[in-house]
């Protein structure tokens, strides 16, 4: 019984290296030439991200100095917030519990992705 244990477990050894042996055998060959890689060193990029909020927009300061809008987003952005009673009966003078802030203007915030050849 032992010899029938050992027998089939040194079988199974043998068909696990037989089976790993015959699939490196079957790998594609690999080729031994270079890859030919284009770098032009000149070309360095430099990126940067700039915001402007509520009407304060100077990204033509960037253009003129040959920057380039790579991506472009906006979103809503409370400009200014203002205090007010919270009911007529309140002095927002003598009580301070009695202010409520909410918002005044309501503009918008721009994020541009400039890039700049070096």
């Amino acid at each position: 019984m032992k010899k029938i244990k050992q027998f089939s477990q040194i079988l199974l050894i043998a068909v696990f290296l037989i089976s790993c042996k015959s699939s490196i055998n079957k790998e594609s060959p690999k080729n031994n030439f270079e890859e030919n890689i284009f770098e032009n060193t000149n070309s360095e990029k430099k990126r940067m991200e700039i915001k402007f909020s509520c009407g304060d927009d100077r990204i033509s300061e960037y253009l003129d100095s040959g920057w380039i809008i790579v991506k472009e987003d906006s979103q809503e952005k409370i400009c200014t917030w203002k205090s007010v009673p919270a009911n007529n009966d309140c002095d927002m003078e003598k009580d301070k519990g009695c202010k409520i802030t909410k918002p005044d203007k309501i503009g918008e915030e721009k994020t541009y992705l400039l890039e700049k050849l070096l």
